[in-house]
């Protein structure tokens, strides 16, 4: 069956030429695309648009997954217990991405509307009020996370020396919540109104300050302390907050494609509440999403700390070369938004078609690099017998689904950018509390897969998810949201 759906994604889709109508300027248009300028989505060839909007997207997912995978690098020379804290806290932090993410999407769908619109000052009040709605959850999820980070690693499985090393790591993260909650949404900002380019910038500036901050402070190098895991708690949370900076900056300076001005900053109560009310919806999606995945995680530590590092190493690997394919989905989403608003469906759909091909053939390369170098690679970050193997077998699991999360991650964005955020909040519901969690539990603890039938069930539940997004996106509902 998902064979045929795959073939049938879309009817011309062998009339793709890969190289596309602007090939002759290819090498223009990816230096365009990182260097930056103000472009019109709503004309001209779709391949130059995707190009120019994914490429900087896929550069800011690496440096987004670079975060993740800088931390466990340095932290994994700390033992066992240093990475299971970092896992613990990043499956803790996930309610956290869900708001954050939820308000993103909301906020990318809203901005690109207007501008697809061509109506710039009202995206600009929209950047005002998703801010605003960030600042004040971050508030509260920092003053939580911080009070109760011990209960918080207890709850999620952590061993007496996991809290003991680990707590003050997830207090410090917690804290940073408002750089994290602004580092999304303002980027989410930027991603809407086309601005890829900058997004880029900011996550960029973030992760060299995070580079250059994470071995010096775990390690006590030179004139700073040595902090152990906790150094790279306050590394990443410093990194943001310098990436936030830069983003605030060109938001209000003039120089990025949108710009807010002194009198848009201001409560617009009525642009607040229908940014809420799409968000909803999206943080639903999300929650869904990471609920299941920190019901992953459980059934994971039941195994003890080395499935659950093999486990954190693993996903790190797999989320380091996912990212830059969310990249590609959310220059997708932004296509569909900004093309709805010029009231073009059909260039909207034609644009995530396009973009979910050349994602299958992405990820499709680096699935098979992972599955053949699975051991090199998880070599570079432990050699650790009861770790190891494990994380092994679970790079090469996760890697046989990269086809199916290619199309299901762009389609479910489109969704999104649309505007219909409820279609794929029903469809991670199924696939995965329905589908994947139940599989996940039988597979680990009724077969003799045990852990390794985490990895599996993973792998099921987004094939899923692939085959059923597709069916429903070419239904076209999507094209009459209104948002």
């Amino acid at each position: 069956m998902s064979g045929k759906v795959f073939q049938s994604v879309e009817p011309s889709l062998s009339k793709i030429n890969v190289i596309d109508e602007a090939a002759p300027g290819l090498f223009a248009s990816l230096r365009e695309a990182v260097v930056g300028t103000s472009q019109d989505f709503t004309e001209g060839s779709i391949g130059r648009a995707i190009v120019l909007l994914a490429v900087p997207m896929v550069l800011e997912m690496c440096m987004e997954s670079t975060f993740g995978v800088v931390d466990v690098f340095w932290v994994a020379h700390l033992g066992a217990d240093a990475i299971t804290t970092v896992g613990l806290t990043e499956t803790c932090l996930m309610v956290l991405y869900v708001i954050a993410l939820g308000l993103s999407m909301g906020a990318t769908a809203l901005v690109a509307r207007r501008i697809g619109e061509k109506d710039e000052s009202a995206a600009g009040v929209v950047a005002v009020q998703a801010i605003v709605i960030g600042l004040l959850i971050a508030a509260t999820t920092a003053a939580l996370g911080f009070r109760y980070a011990p209960n918080l690693l207890r709850v999620m499985g952590g061993s007496d020396d996991v809290i003991r090393i680990g707590s003050d790591y997830t207090r410090i993260i917690f804290a940073g919540s408002a750089t994290i909650f602004l580092l999304f949404l303002i980027n989410a900002v930027f991603r809407g109104a086309g601005d890829a380019t900058t997004a880029m910038r900011a996550l960029w500036l973030a992760n060299i300050v995070n580079i250059c901050l994470n071995p010096c402070l775990i390690f006590g190098l030179g004139p700073f302390p040595r902090l152990g895991v906790s150094g790279s708690a306050v590394g990443t949370t410093i990194g943001r907050g310098v990436g936030v900076l830069f983003q605030l900056w060109i938001l209000t300076s003039g120089r990025g494609r949108l710009v807010v001005h002194a009198r848009q900053v201001r409560l617009d109560f009525a642009v607040m509440l229908r940014l809420i009310r799409l968000s909803m919806s999206a943080m639903f999606q999300y929650m869904v999403q990471m609920a299941s995945w920190i019901g992953m995680v459980r059934i994971m530590a039941s195994f003890g700390s080395a499935a659950v590092a093999a486990n954190t190493l693993a996903i790190r690997v797999i989320v380091f070369a996912i990212l830059p394919s969310w990249g590609m989905s959310n220059a997708a989403a932004t296509l569909v938004g900004q093309n709805l608003g010029a009231g073009k469906p059909d260039r909207a759909e034609q644009s995530v078609w396009r973009t979910g091909f050349y994602n299958m053939l992405f990820l499709g390369g680096i699935g098979l690099v992972f599955i053949a170098l699975s051991e090199r690679i998880i070599a570079l970050f432990t050699v650790d017998p009861a770790v190891a193997p494990l994380a092994v077998s679970g790079l090469r699991l996760l890697s046989y689904g990269y086809v199916s999360y290619a199309y299901g991650m762009v389609v479910t964005a489109a969704f999104n950018g649309a505007g219909d955020t409820f279609t794929p909040t029903m469809l991670n519901l199924f696939c995965f509390w329905m589908c994947q969690i139940p599989i996940a539990w039988v597979l680990s603890f009724h077969t003799g897969l045990g852990p390794r039938g985490v990895f599996v069930a993973v792998v099921i539940g987004d094939t899923l998810l692939a085959i059923t997004s597709i069916l429903l996106f070419r239904r076209g509902k999507w094209k009459k949201t209104v948002v």
